[in-house]
């Protein structure tokens, strides 16, 4: 068995495999993604998910921005479950982002593509608890579908920039 794992990590560079943030904040990946500014997005929702997505790409090191993320959002709250007097007695959050990488330099449109998740929601008795509850799956959604979006921007910047050492 233990030949086996051996030999299983000797060939795992054969295959083409590689970390995508290989290098840190220092490699390719990382590079590009500290080059993104986020433009505002209004609301509630927008100010969630811009936070998450600058949290998540590291911009702030003070570097001149190539790039500029745009997003729009669309978060709605939907009744599911109906009681016969008419009351909701479950809701489904669904937060959906259409986002644009674009490039300062020509204002070309490098990526264009979409994320999105949905949350459950139960409707209690008291009103508080249920607009606490349809926060917290916004807080929760914003953070999911901002990591979509820069996974999906790490991958093109992996895809696309050259290598530092070719």
């Amino acid at each position: 068995m233990k030949r086996l794992v051996i030999l299983a990590a000797l060939l795992l560079p054969a295959c083409g495999l590689h970390p995508l943030y290989g290098g840190g904040s220092g490699g390719r990946v990382g590079t590009t993604l500290g080059h993104i500014e986020v433009a505002p997005i209004a609301g509630q929702s927008g100010y969630l998910v811009s936070n998450a997505v600058r949290d998540r790409l590291g911009t702030g090191r003070g570097e001149a921005p190539l790039y500029r993320l745009e997003i729009k959002l669309d978060d709605k709250i939907i009744g599911l479950g109906v009681r016969r007097d008419d009351t909701v007695t479950r809701e489904r959050r669904t937060l959906r982002a259409r986002y644009q990488l674009i490039d300062l330099s020509n204002g070309t449109v490098l990526l264009d593509a979409t994320a999105g998740s949905d949350a459950g929601v139960d409707v209690v008795g008291s009103e508080y608890a249920t607009i606490a509850a349809e926060n917290t799956a916004l807080e929760r959604l914003s953070t999911i579908v901002a990591s979509q979006i820069v996974a999906r921007i790490a991958l093109y910047a992996e895809r696309t920039t050259p290598p530092a050492d070719k």
